[in-house]
């Protein structure tokens, strides 16, 4: 009972950080299973299971909030899901993390790329105009959507600094979509966990704790990205990327052999403690920005009147 309590509670917080950075669910949820001995197939089928009922609560969210653009949605849910299916037999045969270096490389430049891009925006307003082709989402889809099964989590880490880095929609407007084609991602991932793996395989219990504490999560983080600003989200999701994925650079064996743990450590430690200076940078610029706006609509109403 107390590791279903656990689980539930793990769920909760996953999803909290997904549902408001478009991110780590799944990342955070396998990493877990992962160190309670599951094996990484096992891992990856309880955890999307789990994503089809999160997802499809936290999609709901996004949607009464405002923070979903169902063309992003309509162009990638499919391919995403498609490649999933794919991708739960691959790792159902393969160990997908001889990977992760190279996977967490590109990453982490995309992780540097979002934090250089809103870092030097304006302190007025950022406009977020344009369209995005299909000619890179649906690549950007089937590759995060295989990803995502076979490492127990990629399709948030992989489509969202992707689509920040674009600059073209905003933050929330990335999460929110993200999420909701999830849905179709953790239904394909599942059913091909389902067909390939069987359901021997798989504790349902251990899924239905990681939903629950999943879908009471959703509807917060759906609000709580719906009033965030755009910078503040940009530079807490990029520095996410990078943190996560440098922990998992640092962890590989050519990088112990190189640095050491205490090394490793030390710079884990220092980019931790710079993300949370660059938030609290990001918050403070923000409220200066509000108030400059609040300073020149009341300056601007009596000439108006």
């Amino acid at each position: 009972m107390r590791a279903l309590i656990v689980l539930a509670v793990i769920g909760f917080f996953a999803q909290l950080v997904d549902g408001s950075l478009g991110m780590a669910y799944g990342v955070t949820s396998t990493s877990l299973l992962l160190l309670a001995g599951i094996a990484p197939a096992s891992a990856s089928a309880i955890v999307h299971l789990s994503e089809v009922g999160t997802t499809l609560a936290s999609g709901a969210a996004h949607w009464k909030f405002g923070n979903v653009d169902w063309r992003v949605v309509g162009v990638m849910a499919v391919p995403g899901g498609i490649a999933a299916f794919f991708g739960a037999h691959v790792l159902v045969g393969l160990d997908g993390d001889a990977a992760k270096p190279i996977v967490s490389t590109i990453l982490l430049a995309l992780g540097i790329y979002v934090l250089y891009r809103f870092l030097r925006m304006p302190t007025s307003r950022p406009v977020f105009q344009g369209t995005l082709r299909k000619r890179l989402l649906v690549p950007l889809a089937v590759v995060a959507g295989a990803l995502d099964a076979i490492g127990g989590g990629g399709w948030g880490p992989v489509g969202t600094p992707t689509l920040l880095a674009s600059g073209k929609i905003a933050p929330r407007k990335v999460i929110g979509s993200i999420d909701t084609s999830e849905f179709v991602v953790a239904l394909g991932a599942s059913l091909g966990f389902l067909t390939g793996l069987g359901a021997a395989g798989i504790d349902f219990g251990w899924v239905l704790a990681l939903l629950l504490g999943g879908v009471v999560a959703a509807p917060i983080a759906a609000w709580l990205v719906r009033h965030l600003a755009p910078r503040v989200l940009a530079v807490a999701a990029g520095g996410l990327i990078i943190l996560t994925n440098t922990r998992t650079l640092v962890r590989t064996d050519t990088a112990q052999a190189l640095l050491g743990p205490t090394t490793g450590a030390v710079l884990l430690w220092a980019l931790l403690a710079a993300w949370v200076a660059l938030i609290v940078w990001a918050v403070r610029r923000e409220i200066r920005t509000r108030a400059q706006e609040r300073i020149e609509e009341l300056t601007a109403s009596p000439a108006q009147g």
